[in-house]
C-alpha cells in the first residue's frame, strides 16, 4: 500500500517552483558562449580603423536630406524616358523577367540536386554548381555579363536570372525534401503511375512553397535591379548615380521617393500573396 502511494506521488506533475528548481544547470555553457562572442567581436574590431567622416560627407548627407524633403516634382511625374515612372517601370521589368527566368531554370536544378530523387553523386555535383552560383555576388555577375552583352537592361535580366537560381534552388530543395512521402506511398498503393503521383501527390505540396519563394525573390530583385543599374545594367540606378555625381539633389530625392513608393506597393502585394498561399 505504501509502495503504491509513493508511485502515485512520483507520477504527479511538478509545480512551477519544482520544475524551475530541477532545471538543467547550464551556466557554464552560457558563459562560454558569451566569451566566444566577445572574443569574436574583439578580433573583428581589430581590422576596422575609423578615420572620421569624409570631407564632403556632411554636405552630401544634407544634400540627400534636402532632396528627399524637396524632390523634383516635374521629374517625379515626367512620363518620358527621363522621368521617374519610366525608370521604375524598367527596373520592375528587369526584376520580373529575371525572377521568372531564374525561377523556371531553378526547377530542374533543384530536382537534380535533391538526393531523395536522384543518386547522391548527381545531387552532390548539382549542389556544388548551385553553391558556385550563390558564392559570386550579383555585382560581380553584372560586371561579367556587361562584357558579353554591353551596358543595357538585357544585362540586368541575365544577371538577375543567374543570381536568382542560387537562392531559389536552395528554397526549392528544402520544399522538395519536406514532401510527405506517405501520400506518395498511398497513391502508389492505389495503383497510380509515376505521372499521377507527381501530379496529385508531389505538386500540390511544393507549388505553394515554390510560388512563395519566387515572390520573395522578386522583392529582392527589385532592390538589386537598382544596385545593378549603378554599374550599367539598366534600371533606375544609372540615373540615380549620375544625379548624385553631379550633386542634383532634388532629382536624387525624386528618384528615391519613387523607389520608396514602389517598394511599399510591392511589399503590400507580396505580403498579401504569401498570406493567401499560407492559408491554402
Amino acid at each position: 500500500m505504501a509502495k503504491s502511494k509513493n508511485l502515485a506521488a512520483n507520477d504527479r506533475p511538478l509545480t512551477i517552483e519544482e520544475a524551475y528548481a530541477s532545471r538543467p544547470r547550464l551556466w557554464w555553457v552560457y558563459t562560454l558562449i558569451v566569451l566566444i562572442v566577445a572574443a569574436l567581436l574583439g578580433w573583428s574590431g581589430t581590422s576596422i580603423t575609423y578615420k572620421g567622416l569624409a570631407t564632403k560627407g556632411m554636405t552630401i548627407a544634407q544634400g540627400i536630406g534636402n532632396g528627399l524633403l524637396h524632390p523634383d516634382t516635374g521629374l517625379l511625374f515626367n512620363l518620358t524616358s527621363e522621368g521617374v515612372p519610366y525608370q521604375l517601370l524598367q527596373t520592375v521589368a528587369i526584376a520580373v523577367l529575371g525572377t521568372i527566368i531564374g525561377g523556371i531554370l531553378a526547377i530542374p536544378f533543384s530536382f537534380l540536386a535533391c538526393d531523395r530523387i536522384v543518386p547522391k553523386w548527381v545531387a552532390v555535383i548539382f549542389r556544388a554548381v548551385i553553391l558556385g552560383i550563390r558564392t559570386i555576388p550579383s555585382l560581380v555577375w553584372a560586371l561579367v555579363w556587361i562584357r558579353v552583352t554591353g551596358p543595357n537592361a538585357f544585362c540586368g535580366v541575365v544577371t538577375q536570372s543567374v543570381c536568382s537560381i542560387g537562392m531559389i534552388c536552395k528554397m526549392y530543395i528544402t520544399a522538395i525534401e519536406d514532401i510527405d512521402t506517405k501520400i506518395l506511398e498511398s497513391l502508389d498503393a492505389s495503383g497510380c503511375n509515376g505521372f499521377e503521383k507527381i501530379r496529385y501527390g508531389m505538386l500540390p505540396q511544393i507549388i505553394p512553397n515554390f510560388i512563395s519563394t519566387v515572390i520573395y525573390r522578386f522583392d529582392i530583385n527589385v532592390k538589386d535591379a537598382t544596385t545593378l543599374g549603378i554599374v550599367g545594367a539598366g534600371g533606375i540606378g544609372a540615373a540615380l548615380i549620375q544625379c548624385m555625381n553631379s550633386s542634383r539633389w532634388s532629382m536624387v530625392g525624386a528618384y528615391l521617393c519613387g523607389m520608396v513608393m514602389l517598394m511599399i506597393v510591392i511589399e503590400i502585394f507580396s505580403t498579401k500573396m504569401r498570406a493567401r498561399l499560407a492559408r491554402g
